[in-house]
């Protein structure tokens, strides 16, 4: 099946009257999968801020050498999983209260990592609403590369042409650059008036992690080595996040237009992949890798999607709706595929319109 091909399936379409939302809901909470883990998510922060302040207080302990880039990519995983914290504060999933939220995500985001919470939580909840929409869904709209051939046009530049003819294997390259357009984003939106709430708060706080990272490399390591470890560190930032959101919804239907003819179910079930779980894809992927869970229950806390994941699987399965769940690596090759599919028929059509240009 080509990848222009891939619209919701209609018999996904046609299980909407059997399979309910409601009902669905109902199960999760008679099962306590939606009370809030206080315990767990203290021990989860307390953890990760242990790691980030060890990842910093070694940086100062080995001062001027090379051995810094260890360092960066240590960080840079550190710097992933505080914003996973972030990601779990938006959703209200440890604090059902939006001011003790924002605390949390403001601190994890902003401050420590230097990547906006008022632009994420614009951002990530259209993202929910519209997954996998060519049109409405941010994440499909922020990437270089494109999910059908009809998009080419978006990508008029030489540069662009090039990522979007080879994208099967640069969309693996671009993402080196994710770390830099998160620190970006914050800038970008409030330009853009896209922030809403706390501006100066959100840009002050910003401000301050960018000019205290760089005070503290440049402080600490040459500059030749300084600048390694920056493009180290942001690279591995960059590149764990963007694997860790790839999976999630790369290579499943996307569609366009008509996102009013499915129900809000269907909508997030059928552009939704899990990945096989175990307890160390629970830890790197931060309950991502239950992304049809979290889709269906995103204040769901993170620690719960565990339990849920076999509930919602029979309860899905049962009702005729797909339940996508691959292994790790599989998901990986399956977003390449279907990214060189797209770059396929963009080369078939545009060689289709130049012969017909010579005519």
């Amino acid at each position: 099946m080509s990848a222009l091909d891939r619209n919701p399936v209609s018999s996904a379409e046609e299980t909407a009257d059997t399979a309910s939302l409601q009902e669905i809901t109902q199960l999760v909470r008679q099962a306590g999968l939606m009370d809030s883990q206080p315990v767990y998510y203290t021990f989860k922060i307390i953890t990760n801020l242990l790691l980030l302040a060890a990842g910093w207080t070694l940086f100062a302990l080995l001062g001027d050498s090379w051995w810094q880039l260890a360092v960066a990519a240590f960080l840079a995983v550190c710097f992933g999983q505080t914003d996973l914290v972030g990601h779990d504060s938006g959703h209200r999933q440890i604090f059902r209260t939006r001011r003790a939220g924002d605390v949390i995500g403001y601190t994890h985001g902003n401050l420590l990592t230097g990547v906006s919470f008022g632009w994420w939580v614009g951002h990530h909840t259209k993202h929910h609403n519209y997954p996998n929409h060519l049109s409405l869904d941010p994440d499909i709209l922020r990437r270089q590369v494109i999910f059908d051939a009809k998009d080419r046009t978006k990508r008029t530049g030489s540069v662009g042409r090039f990522i979007v003819r080879h994208q099967a294997w640069m969309f693996y390259v671009v993402i080196l650059m994710e770390g830099l357009r998160l620190h970006a984003s914050g800038y970008v939106a409030a330009r853009k008036g896209a922030l809403k709430r706390y501006v100066a708060l959100d840009l002050g706080l910003l401000t301050l992690h960018l000019a205290a990272y760089l005070t503290a490399v440049f402080m600490v390591l040459s500059p030749g080595i300084a600048v390694a470890f920056i493009v180290v560190h942001q690279a591995v930032f960059g590149f764990y996040m963007g694997l860790m959101f790839a999976p999630n919804h790369k290579g499943l239907p996307v569609r366009d237009g008509e996102q009013e003819q499915l129900d809000w179910l269907t909508r997030q079930v059928i552009t939704s992949r899990n990945l096989v779980p175990n307890r160390i894809t629970d830890f790197f992927y931060g309950g991502l890798n239950y992304q049809i869970e979290h889709h269906l229950f995103p204040s769901m806390p993170r620690r719960n999607l565990r339990r849920a994941q076999p509930l919602v699987k029979e309860y899905l399965v049962r009702n005729g709706l797909p339940y996508a769940e691959q292994r790790l690596l599989r998901s990986y090759l399956n977003v390449a595929d279907y990214l060189g599919e797209v770059s396929q028929e963009v080369a078939t059509l545009e060689h289709s319109a130049s012969v017909q240009g010579t005519r």
